[in-house]
């Protein structure tokens, strides 16, 4: 099994427009963070998670040219707003592509992006996305491109993320806290992702000192921060957290045993 960081940056991306910091300005290319997303690859296919405005990019970087699932964690501009090029794969293998989330996620897609699912075809000479939206209970668990998939409830804010459990891996992003629901479920990680946000405590994300005692108290092998703003060099961040939990980047592919 294996994990692609896709994208690893805050909503605003790093650099962010018009900043001249020491981060953004950095010439370490583990300091340019595009939205966040991943890819999880098992047995030849893969599951995509969220379709950030860099998607396409993103993909092209990474030698992507075909999914079999997307699980979408929420429906926030930074982790939707790329949907569109999912049309590449729907065209491509002549159906509509399986699109997972909660409920309420999916019908806010559909309210935003009418055009992807109201079951038109594309007019002649055009192309647009087929998607077919499968909703997913909190704490179910499913068979999703021959992957064990459990979705975690989790706070964001005034609204509820979910976070994907996928074998040996767990990818929990844009959470404020990790509820006891959700750490029953988290026993025996291989890799852990955690969002990560700032130096200090933000009203809809973890901290970085939060993160890591969510880490610690979690216990996987191996951690990894994303979501990451520009508060923080990837060098001096790595340098700061305890053993076992280590910065992601844009590109960083982690390679994981089946548990």
């Amino acid at each position: 099994m294996r994990l692609v960081f896709l994208g690893t940056g805050t909503s605003y991306g790093v650099p962010q427009i018009g900043c001249g910091c020491r981060t953004c300005t950095s010439s370490d290319p583990r300091d340019r963070r595009t939205r966040t997303a991943a890819l999880i690859e098992s047995g030849g296919r893969r599951l995509l998670i969220d379709t950030p405005p860099e998607l396409r990019l993103q993909l092209v970087t990474a030698g992507v040219g075909s999914v079999d699932a997307v699980l979408f964690t929420h429906a926030h501009a930074d982790h939707v707003h790329g949907i569109d090029d999912l049309r590449a794969f729907s065209a491509r293998q002549r159906a509509p592509l399986d699109v997972y989330g909660a409920a309420s996620t999916l019908a806010e897609l559909e309210r935003r992006f009418a055009y992807i699912f109201d079951r038109a075809p594309a007019q002649p000479g055009t192309s647009k996305p087929e998607l077919a939206a499968r909703p997913l209970e909190p704490d179910g668990e499913a068979e999703i491109a021959g992957m064990p998939v459990r979705a975690l409830a989790l706070p964001h804010g005034d609204r509820t993320v979910l976070g994907y459990r996928v074998g040996p891996i767990a990818y929990l992003t844009d959470a404020k806290a990790i509820p006891e629901a959700a750490l029953a479920r988290l026993v025996g990680l291989e890799v852990l992702v955690l969002n990560a946000l700032l130096p200090r405590p933000h009203p809809l994300h973890l901290s970085i000192p939060e993160a890591v005692a969510a880490a610690q108290r979690i216990g996987a092998r191996r951690t990894f921060l994303t979501h990451l703003t520009h508060a923080t060099l990837h060098a001096e961040l790595a340098a700061s957290l305890p053993a076992g939990v280590t910065p992601a980047y844009d590109g960083l592919v982690i390679d994981v045993s089946p548990v």
